[in-house]
């Protein structure tokens, strides 16, 4: 007979895993108690997560590979990740008062949309944001360097 507690569990979680992961919580209540370091705690955290990771990725490799013969597990995983959310809550109009209907919401989304793309006003005093402390310029700092979007990828201009 199954026990309720496999069936909750995702299925990547086996008893080896259960088992980093209740050493996870373990170290961060002793480096809570100060018996356990910083660098310590980070390592056994850094070491789980990519247990975790390795789990997850070893049954998507499963899934993946066994996905001709076993259609019912492939369905079963998509449509556990494919969870979304239907509902917009309730959103407030230009009056002030909220609304709930769906046409509704959606004539307040669509004013509030059409608002970005087209400006029947020009920017107001109130929407331009005052600068606050000195403007700085290029000249104004001694130690500013142009750095090229083609270093900070870290690659040269064949990339």
């Amino acid at each position: 007979m199954k026990s309720s507690k496999n069936a909750r569990r995702p299925a990547w979680v086996n008893k080896e895993l259960l088992a980093k992961l209740k050493h996870k919580q373990e170290a961060y209540r002793g480096w809570e108690q100060r018996q356990v370091s910083w660098e310590e705690y980070r390592n056994i955290v850094q070491a789980s997560r990519n247990e975790v990771r390795q789990a997850k990725d070893q049954v998507e490799l499963n899934i993946a590979r066994d996905g001709k013969d076993n259609k019912k597990g492939f369905y079963r995983y998509i449509s556990r990740k494919g969870k979304t959310r239907e509902n917009v809550g309730p959103l407030l109009n230009e009056m002030g008062d909220l609304v709930t209907q769906d046409m509704e919401k959606a004539e307040v989304l669509n004013v509030s949309f059409a608002s970005v793309f087209t400006s029947k006003t020009g920017l107001q005093e109130s929407q331009v944001p005052e600068p606050r402390g000195k403007v700085w310029s290029k000249e104004d700092v001694p130690n500013w360097t142009y750095i090229s979007p083609w270093a900070l990828m870290g690659c040269t201009r064949e990339c």
